[in-house]
């Protein structure tokens, strides 16, 4: 928030009667630079952004070090994480079936209360079977596991249409669901039981830094529209560049 801030209290002062008549207001470099010392950010809040990102990641050893370095304290059990990214990293390499036991050894009632979460799960263990060619098992799984899903919810059936199809091609790259057997629909479902685990855990599902980061990228462009400033183009350096007047 002290960045989007910092560029909305510019945007007040630049909304004046006589500013608005003339062209974009320049803002100089020195005077920019000067906005951003009188922001007062405390290290303490800097350190939480830092370990919110580690903890929501699954960053594990990173956060521990970080917590020893800096004495900031998780929200969570750090061993907590380490069973979180073991189920991820089941998913994202195709362990369909492990992934669900681990969820439920760490909390039975993630499955319990998460249908859609459930469905995925299975709909991803049918799209496994397709890719390692178990045709005659994987017709077995769609009809016995996920049809009956599909009569009870419209949207389930659509997406247990769209991977049976899968079966229809012998080339799967002439299949306009063929997307399905791509590494971004397990990294999909990888996120989405990621996002249910830190749930469980009162935890947030996203991390607090990206958003801060895209509520800079709003707040510049809305100040785009009245002045000329120094602004971040590269948020990986966050160097200021000088405006082009």
């Amino acid at each position: 928030m002290f960045l989007s801030r910092i560029v909305l209290r510019d945007l007040d002062s630049i909304d004046s009667p006589a500013s608005m008549a003339s062209s974009k207001k320049v803002v100089t470099r020195d005077e920019w630079e000067r906005k951003l010392r009188d922001v007062k950010i405390r290290k303490e809040d800097m350190n939480r952004l830092v370990m919110n990102f580690l903890v929501t990641e699954g960053f594990v050893d990173a956060a521990d070090k970080f917590r020893i370095e800096s004495g900031t304290q998780p929200e969570i059990d750090l061993a907590t994480i380490t069973d979180r990214m073991e189920v991820k990293r089941a998913v994202q390499s195709g362990n369909v079936q492990e992934a669900i036991e681990k969820i439920n050894d760490l909390n039975p009632t993630i499955l319990d209360t998460n249908p859609q979460l459930y469905f995925h799960l299975q709909q991803q263990k049918l799209i496994e079977l397709i890719r390692a060619g178990k045709i005659n098992e994987a017709l077995e799984f769609a009809q016995e596991e996920l049809a009956p899903r599909g009569e009870e919810n419209q949207t389930f059936l659509e997406e247990i249409e769209k991977t049976v199809a899968l079966l229809v091609f012998e080339d799967v790259k002439n299949c306009p669901y063929g997307e399905l057997l791509d590494v971004s629909q397990r990294l999909k479902t990888a996120s989405e039981v990621n996002a249910a685990i830190l749930t469980s855990q009162s935890h947030e599902k996203d991390p607090k830094l990206p958003s801060l980061l895209k509520m800079l990228k709003w707040t510049q462009n809305q100040l785009d529209e009245k002045a000329a400033y120094p602004r971040i183009n590269d948020f990986t350096t966050a160097a200021l560049e000088d405006p082009s007047i």
